[in-house]
């Protein structure tokens, strides 16, 4: 359900902002009508372009869950962190940021970029600042650069209102993603550590629950340690020697083969390969010919 907290509505995503949907965000300042992530239902996103209007539209990242309506808005500029912007230039570089390598991967991620997501690169943006206020008239916008989910995910601080938009870091069951080329577990951790001491008293993530209008309290606890379970999972794993292979085919983080395969299996060894690395900086385990082994 969509909600109206003063100057900023809440536009509750299709299918309870699951994915590929997301939650979108509209401000309607006196200087400028906002919309941040424009990806939650065509036909809302239309009726809000036609009914009251859009100035600028801005991304709290690159993902195509959050752009998949942009181009409703063809004559508004774009704003997104300077980080996120090069996905969005060519869908080459889109591809190559995710990972995707294997020539059957990229033509089919291809084709549901163009065709499920509606594609098209963007040679221009206007970049916001990192801990910048903007005014936007009768409200105001601090701009907190929280990395990790990618290297340059922003989130939105609304000082009189005491709402803060956490984005990605949606407090979901699943956990965190940081499975990208550029994305970091360290930086992760680090930007949640950051969102939770943020005195807010409304809470707007991008996907499922979405509004939060008491405290999220321990779930702030049980999201980070999702990082901590994958980690334990896959040291327990490892006690006995083991290829990348043998990692990945044991489901350790999704639990079980899911379908589409060829997505949930590119998932699962996005974030196993982050996992590893991040193990094997702490020192905790090392690659002896082809086998990973605990130390």
């Amino acid at each position: 359900m969509d909600v109206q907290l003063g100057r900023i509505r809440f536009i509750c995503g299709d299918n309870g902002g699951k994915y590929p949907f997301n939650h979108s965000v509209y401000l309607e300042g006196k200087n400028a009508r906002i919309i941040i992530d424009p990806a939650s239902s065509l036909q809302k996103l239309t009726d809000l372009k036609q009914k009251d209007g859009v100035d600028q539209v801005w991304l709290s990242h690159w993902h195509e869950d959050h752009i998949s309506y942009i181009n409703l808005f063809n004559n508004c500029p774009i704003r997104i962190s300077e980080r996120d912007f090069p996905p969005l230039t060519n869908l080459e570089i889109f591809l190559d940021w995710y990972g995707i390598k294997e020539t059957h991967l990229r033509e089919l991620w291809k084709n549901v970029m163009l065709e499920n997501f509606n594609y098209r690169p963007k040679q221009e943006a206007l970049f916001l600042q990192d801990e910048k206020t903007i005014d936007l008239g009768s409200l105001s916008v601090q701009v907190i650069a929280t990395p990790g989910h990618t290297p340059g995910h922003l989130s939105f601080f609304f000082p009189d209102e005491e709402i803060l938009f956490i984005g990605d870091y949606d407090l979901t069951s699943f956990g965190p993603w940081y499975g990208d080329v550029l994305s970091s577990i360290e930086q992760t951790i680090q930007s949640l550590h950051r969102l939770k001491a943020i005195p807010a008293r409304i809470w707007v993530a991008s996907h499922n629950t979405g509004l939060f209008e008491k405290n999220p309290g321990k779930l702030w606890g049980d999201f980070e340690n999702v990082i901590y379970q994958r980690e334990d999972r896959i040291l327990k794993f490892l006690n006995e020697p083991k290829t990348l292979e043998e990692i990945v085919s044991a489901w350790l983080i999704y639990g079980k083969p899911r379908e589409p395969k060829e997505f949930f299996e590119f998932n699962e060894r996005a974030l196993v390969g982050k996992h590893i690395e991040y193990l094997e900086r702490q020192g905790k385990i090392t690659l002896d010919k082809n086998n990973y082994v605990k130390l």
